[in-house]
């Protein structure tokens, strides 16, 4: 499954640590049913047992709604568990070794900060560039953040969709407008919320409006 500007409207990214107890599985396909159209597997902290079956298991669902899956970095589970991609930034696999690793129709997302660095992903294979943080945020509280200045001279730079991701609320995303986004990246914004649903068709709605789209 490859990706496509319209699948970057709604890039949700896991994370465990806001779930309060439930079920990562429940939360994601309560997440997919309500309307994401992109989803990340991010864990730093599994041994690779655990993180493989986990993977899978998270496939099976994202492949029910048919939205496209990616594991953040770990292009090994990412092969393993039959994901459709993977998500690198610029600290880890170079690019163009990933894209060769993971063959030509496999995602490949890409990170970025700069221009410069949205270019070479792009030269290097990249599907789409991940740009951020665009916003302050508690997922990653040492990172810098991007200025609307920079999001928006990526998005001209690059052919490929770009996605924001940092620190994104269904109260803050709409600040985002004008900078040529094909959609935003949240984490807490749907995996800290209680009602996910409600949360979801909040972020998708907004995000709809950002990019041009009608939901």
């Amino acid at each position: 499954m490859k990706t496509d500007k319209s699948s970057m409207l709604l890039y949700a990214v896991t994370d465990r640590t806001w779930l309060k107890g439930r079920s990562l599985a429940n939360a994601v396909e309560e997440a997919l049913k309500a309307g994401v159209t992109f989803l990340q597997l991010r864990e730093k902290n599994l041994d690779f047992s655990s993180f493989l079956e986990l993977a899978r298991d998270i496939k099976k669902i994202a492949d029910k709604y048919r939205v496209p899956y990616v594991i953040n970095d770990n292009v090994d589970i990412a092969i393993a568990c039959g994901a459709d991609g993977v998500h690198v930034g610029q600290e880890d696999m170079d690019a163009k070794e990933v894209r060769k690793t993971i063959g030509p129709d496999k995602i490949l997302g890409v990170s970025a900060q700069t221009v410069e660095q949205a270019v070479n992903a792009e030269n290097n294979g990249a599907d789409y560039i991940g740009v951020g943080s665009v916003f302050p945020t508690s997922t990653k509280p040492d990172a810098e953040t991007v200025s609307f200045e920079t999001l928006r001279n990526i998005c001209k730079a690059v052919s490929i969709p770009v996605v924001a991701i940092g620190g994104i609320n269904k109260d803050n995303a709409i600040k985002l407008a004008g900078t040529g986004i094909d959609g935003i990246a949240v984490v807490s914004a749907i995996f800290a919320r209680d009602d996910i649903t409600k949360a979801v068709r909040e972020l998708r709605q907004v995000s709809s409006r950002l990019v041009g789209y009608k939901s």
